[in-house]
């Protein structure tokens, strides 16, 4: 009960602190006709025996709220936030439930550093947390690890690493996407090492890893991306957005030629996120913020489990 009461209360905090700088609540579906192409996302699906036409219509569980409120953005270009349950087909474990929830919000006008900002404040407002410190994918990289991984002899040389180690060697010795040898030194060699006490924002991830995020205009390297790590815990996914519907489109199409590379099905491209970047999205920033493992924060649990009511091995 007292977890219930807890949770209820971060709630309330969260739509206050909003509510308080206008920012429009919003509520988008849960089903939708079109699921990520993201080659390291999977959306749950269903299906309605008679669809609008009468034919059945397969439909996915949205691993996030994005592409909808996206939408509405464009038609209605204000500021807009959504406390969601959203969906994966992913690990289950401490930090990990297949149907979880999310805090998102698109701040229009807001830049990445304002939107940074306001994630800190958000986190103090309702946790005791330091306010935010930010380093840069780059910098952080080189500080943990000694390797430059913008620059191909650094990504060698991290390559050769994890190829040495015990935990990695043997599927190390046969992996040459640079993005998943990137990934994996990320999780083994800077997580660990990010202050567990204070909130850190990783900026500017590559432009490989930009997945909704513009480029940065002043290093065409790097993409106008971030995450916040706080406890240990990944908590947070922010953009500077994509507003570009040709560039959109392109991710589409690389997206699911990774697919195919890693021998995982296709996914058709949403058409009614392109027809509203066609239409005009406002510039903005928007960031997607895991409740339940704020809620664990807040709370100092460590596991998922038990900050929710039911988790999936008891529902």
């Amino acid at each position: 009960m007292q977890t219930l009461q807890q949770r209820a209360e971060l709630m309330r905090q969260i739509r206050q602190f909003f509510y308080q700088r206008n920012v429009l609540e919003v509520d988008t579906p849960l089903l939708a006709r079109h699921g990520v192409t993201d080659p390291h996302l999977e959306n749950l699906t269903t299906a309605l025996t008679a669809g609008p036409d009468g034919q059945p219509l397969k439909l996915s569980l949205q691993t996030s709220p994005e592409y909808a409120m996206k939408r509405l953005l464009a038609q209605y270009r204000t500021s807009i936030f959504q406390l969601s349950h959203v969906f994966r087909d992913d690990e289950i474990g401490r930090q990990h439930n297949p149907e979880f929830s999310l805090v998102e919000w698109y701040r229009v006008g807001f830049n990445l550093v304002e939107l940074i900002a306001e994630v800190s404040e958000l986190i103090q407002y309702v946790t005791d947390a330091p306010p935010i410190i930010a380093h840069t994918y780059q910098e952080i990289f080189v500080q943990c690890t000694g390797w430059d991984p913008l620059q191909g002899e650094g990504i060698s040389a991290i390559h050769r690493h994890l190829k040495t180690r015990t935990d990695t060697r043997d599927w190390m010795e046969k992996e040459t996407d640079p993005d998943t040898i990137l990934q994996v030194a990320f999780n083994l060699l800077v997580e660990p090492e990010l202050p567990s006490d204070t909130p850190v924002a990783i900026t500017h991830f590559p432009r490989s890893q930009a997945a909704l995020a513009r480029v940065c205009p002043e290093d065409e390297r790097v993409s106008l991306r971030f995450e916040i790590y706080y406890h240990g815990i990944e908590l947070a996914n922010g953009y500077d957005e994509l507003t570009d519907t040709d560039e959109q489109n392109r991710r589409f199409v690389e997206d699911n030629a990774k697919r195919r590379q890693l021998q995982r099905a296709e996914r058709t491209a949403d058409e009614y996120l392109l027809a509203a970047l066609r239409h005009g999205m406002p510039p903005c920033s928007g960031v997607a913020l895991g409740f339940d493992r704020l809620l664990m924060i807040a709370l100092n649990k460590d596991q998922i489990s038990s900050v929710v009511p039911f988790s999936i091995a008891n529902c």
